[in-house]
């Protein structure tokens, strides 16, 4: 297959110059997208640690409708999955209060306090970095917001 020439007798082919220039463009449009995509991740990791905390604050609603009191701390999240020491477990509803206690979106397991500091109980994740207080995607994620 004969090469393609051009009418000035040099092959055809992209410059050294013309390849930098598109790779330049190409890590621009790179560096916009991350910078754009990477907060959208931490933010949505907030909003599934509050939804999974209202639906731990409604199972721990309908626990209290059925013996009068919230599970004590030390009784903790577990018992509305399963019924805990201390309580008749004839009158704890069959299957739990909550499907599944799942870990928080970072890995870790929520934290439970009753009585809790902000409220009748307290239940919380202590966001990214998972240490007490925070800002950002570090901040604590609370049932009192």
């Amino acid at each position: 297959m004969p090469d393609r020439v051009r009418h000035d007798g040099r092959k055809n082919g992209f410059t050294l110059v013309e390849l930098m220039v598109v790779i330049v463009i190409i890590g621009l449009l790179a560096t916009i997208v991350t910078i754009n995509v990477l907060p959208a991740g931490d933010k949505a990791k907030s909003v599934t640690a509050k939804a999974d905390i209202s639906t731990i604050e409604n199972g721990l609603e309908m626990f209290r409708l059925q013996f009068n009191r919230y599970p004590t701390t030390s009784q903790g999240l577990q018992s509305l999955i399963s019924a805990p020491s201390g309580i008749d477990a004839a009158q704890y509803q069959r299957g739990g209060y909550i499907k599944k206690l799942k870990d928080d979106p970072w890995g870790r397991p929520y934290l439970y306090a009753s009585p809790g500091q902000h409220g009748e109980f307290d239940v919380w994740s202590l966001g990214a970095d998972g240490k007490e207080g925070g800002q950002g995607v570090d901040a604590d994620i609370g049932s009192w917001e």
